[in-house]
């Protein structure tokens, strides 16, 4: 039987001016599964992953996460909910540029209130990249950044991991690189939701939702 992580029902968002950024998203994410949110720019996909991560709060409708309504939570309980539960890999890196590769890494565990030096690394070398553990952001290429995020991301051992256009910076060697990071990341059941406009990754996917206008108009 599926385990449902992620429920949304009868989601609205509304920004000002007249923004309808999502109308009426019905939507279930079961465990382990890797889910690709797909439509053209504008569609409502980084608002729809936004609301997952608590950094946006819908205007109406219910969002169940892990079992946990989260339209009840204030900022603070957000910030714990996330720390505990959600890794996050966005199209742009975040990386602080005076720590190393291993460093920042680290700093995720330090919001965790714990620093594990041997486990960062068990972090790096998952993803390919204990060599280049001690360089900083400005020595690493794209790709390697992208990877320094991942295994950020994956620290803490979330329950669920959002991605932003994770490739959208890179090319096409680091790009297979990466969905290769998630190729087994999905094959392990981790539970992935990833925004994605490329539809050669979107096939990677267990399951591609569309977006158009705010509104879910296919599932593939």
């Amino acid at each position: 039987m599926k385990t449902p992580v992620v429920i949304l029902d009868q989601v609205d968002k509304y920004y000002p001016k007249g923004v309808h950024a999502l109308r009426e998203i019905n939507l279930q994410i079961d465990q382990g599964e890797w889910t690709a949110v797909m439509g053209p720019s504008g569609s409502g996909k980084t608002t729809l992953l936004n609301l997952l991560d608590g950094l946006d709060r819908p205007t109406s409708g219910r969002i169940e996460i892990l079992g946990v309504d989260t339209n009840r939570f204030g900022a603070d309980e957000w910030t714990v909910f996330r720390r505990e539960h959600i890794g996050l890999v966005f199209q742009q890196f975040y990386l602080i540029p005076y720590l190393t590769a291993l460093e920042n890494v680290m700093l995720a565990q330090y919001y965790h209130s714990m620093v594990d030096k041997k486990q960062a690394m068990r972090a790096l070398e998952r993803i390919g990249l204990s060599d280049r553990a001690r360089h900083l952001p400005s020595q690493l290429s794209g790709g390697e950044q992208q990877r320094a995020c991942i295994a950020r991301a994956l620290i803490n051992a979330p329950k669920i991991i959002l991605a932003d256009e994770p490739t959208g910076n890179l090319d096409e060697e680091n790009e297979k690189t990466v969905m290769d990071i998630f190729r087994e990341l999905d094959l392990e059941g981790q539970t992935i939701v990833m925004v994605t406009h490329n539809p050669e990754l979107g096939k990677l996917a267990d399951r591609r939702i569309y977006l158009e206008y705010g509104r879910v108009t296919a599932f593939h």
